[in-house]
C-alpha cells in the first residue's frame, strides 16, 4: 500500500487541531452560560473533558429531564438548563417570568437548606441518650417550660436555656444579621452571589474547582428538595401516629405488613401524645 501524500496528513493534523479547539472554545461558552468560571487557554486542554462528562448531564440542552426520553417537547423553552436542579419541568409556567423564575429560585434554595437542617433536627432527638432522653421532636422545644430548663446537648454548663423570650430574640437577632450579609454582604466579600457567596463562606474551598462546584450545586438542590419532602412526612407522622419518626421507622421494621402507611392512616389521633 502506498503511504498517504505528505500534504493530505498534513491537512487532517489541522483538520484535527481545529476541531480540539472549537470543541474547547464551545465547552468553555457552555461554562459561561451556566454561570461557571470560564477556562483558561492553559487548562481549558486539560479540565474541558472533564467539565463536559461530569456536569453537561445536569446542565444545558442535554441534561437528564423529567420525563427521562420522552422529554421533547415537554419542557418550556425557558427553562434551558442554565441552573441547578433544571429539569425541564413548569406545568404551571411559573418560571415563565424571569424576575419571578429568580425568586422563586432563591426561595425553594433557602428552605432546602431549611429542610435539610431541620429533618436532622428532628431525627436527632430520639437517637441520643444518656445525658439526652430519647424524645421526639414535637417534644423537644417544650422542654424549655420545665422547671429545670432545657440543656443543650445534655450540658447545663453549656447552653441552659430557661427563657423563651431569650431564645427568640437571640434566633431573630442572629438569624437578622446573617440574612442581611448574606443579601447585602459585608466584611467577608462584596458583591457575592447571594445564594452560593463562596470566599469565605466556603473555607474548605469546595468550590474552587469549577466542575465540583456545579456538581454540588445540583447535589445540594436535589438533597434539598429531598430533605423537604421529608419535613412533610414528618409533619403528617407527628398528626396521625403522635410519635416521631425514628419510633415510626423502628416500628415498621420490626413488622412491616402491619404497621406502614396504609394500617396506620386508619388509626388517625390526629394529636402528638
Amino acid at each position: 500500500m502506498m503511504a498517504a501524500p505528505r500534504s493530505y496528513r498534513n491537512r487532517q493534523v489541522d483538520k484535527g487541531r481545529k476541531t480540539l479547539t472549537s470543541t474547547t472554545t464551545t465547552r468553555t461558552m457552555a461554562l459561561s452560560v451556566r454561570g461557571l468560571p470560564k477556562l483558561s487557554s492553559t487548562k481549558a486542554s486539560k479540565a474541558s473533558t472533564r467539565v463536559v462528562t461530569r456536569a453537561s448531564m445536569w446542565y444545558g440542552p442535554d441534561r437528564a429531564k423529567w420525563l427521562g426520553p420522552y422529554s421533547d417537547n415537554a419542557c418550556p423553552s425557558y427553562l434551558k438548563g442554565e441552573y441547578p436542579g433544571d429539569y425541564g419541568w413548569d406545568s404551571a409556567g411559573l418560571s415563565a417570568d424571569p424576575e419571578t423564575f429568580a425568586a422563586y429560585r432563591e426561595a425553594e434554595l433557602i428552605h432546602a437548606r431549611w429542610a435539610m437542617l431541620g429533618a436532622l433536627g428532628c431525627v436527632g432527638p430520639e437517637l441520643t441518650g444518656d445525658g439526652m432522653a430519647p424524645n421526639p421532636w414535637f417534644k423537644q422545644g417544650a422542654l424549655i417550660f420545665s422547671e429545670g430548663g432545657l440543656d443543650y446537648l445534655g450540658n447545663p454548663s453549656l447552653v441552659h436555656a430557661q427563657s423563651i423570650i431569650a431564645i427568640l430574640a437571640c434566633q431573630v437577632v442572629l438569624m437578622g444579621l446573617a440574612e442581611a450579609y448574606r443579601v447585602n454582604g459585608g466584611p467577608a466579600g462584596e458583591g457575592l452571589d447571594k445564594l452560593h457567596p463562596g470566599e469565605s463562606f466556603d473555607p474548605l474551598g469546595l468550590a474552587d474547582d469549577p466542575d465540583t462546584f456545579a456538581e454540588l450545586k445540583v447535589k445540594e438542590i436535589k438533597n434539598g428538595r429531598l430533605a423537604m419532602f421529608s419535613m412533610f412526612g414528618f409533619y403528617v407522622q407527628a398528626i396521625v401516629t403522635g410519635k416521631g419518626p425514628v419510633q415510626n421507622w423502628q416500628e415498621h421494621v420490626a413488622d412491616p405488613w402491619a404497621v406502614n402507611g396504609f394500617t396506620e392512616i386508619f388509626a388517625t389521633k390526629f394529636t402528638p401524645n
